[in-house]
């Protein structure tokens, strides 16, 4: 049973989605905290992740997800405005919902974004350090969006808190270029950064 962590506060909406998942087959875990979230997100399968936790952010525990994981994360808040959904989608989230939602809908988004994950196992071009499958993913689930060189940085960041350089992110695009045999492309933007194109 696919295991999927709710990051939710409000104890009506944790019912509520408990039961959505567990009548559509998944495992949902539940965190109130960011602290909590941090200690079992790496447990899961996705994330399904709400912007307010009290006091504290959920765009934190996104951006400490990424610097670990390339986990699905599916963004549910009930801030709708255009720059709160871009900034979460620039930060890495792979999804965003506004509340209130149809139950139909989000277990769709997360079928879909659970196919799209599962097939990467099976494309990740051979010799691809983990570094480098990180990176490649990255790219592919954001395909046909630019990701500035500082998104692609803040992302590759290690689990030991230390920046990969401008200068290693250059050489493993171009390691990954060497690599794709005909799976794709990565399109430099001057001056930006890069996309992924079929």
């Amino acid at each position: 049973m696919t295991k999927i962590l709710i990051t939710e506060d409000d104890a009506p909406i944790r019912a509520a989605l408990s039961v959505i998942l567990r009548d559509n087959g998944f495992e949902p875990h539940f965190a109130e905290t960011s602290a909590q979230a941090l200690e079992s997100f790496e447990s899961c399968e996705l994330v399904l992740l709400d912007l307010m936790l009290g006091e504290e952010s959920g765009l934190d525990v996104l951006r400490e997800i990424r610097r670990k994981s390339s986990l699905p994360v599916i963004i549910i808040s009930c801030l709708d405005d255009n720059a709160d959904i871009s900034k979460g989608l620039d930060m890495g989230a792979d999804d965003y919902i506004t509340k209130p939602f149809s139950g139909q809908v989000l277990v769709s988004r997360i079928n879909a974004l659970l196919r799209r994950s599962s097939g990467f196992a099976d494309d990740i071009p051979e010799g691809l350090t983990a570094t480098e499958q990180r990176l490649y993913k990255y790219l592919l689930t954001n395909k046909g969006r630019v990701l500035t060189r500082e998104q692609l940085l803040s992302h590759m960041w290690d689990s030991k808190g230390e920046f990969v350089s401008d200068n290693a992110l250059s050489v493993a695009v171009t390691r990954i270029r060497g690599k794709l045999n005909g799976r794709g492309r990565i399109v430099t933007v001057k001056g930006v950064g890069y996309k992924w194109a079929d």
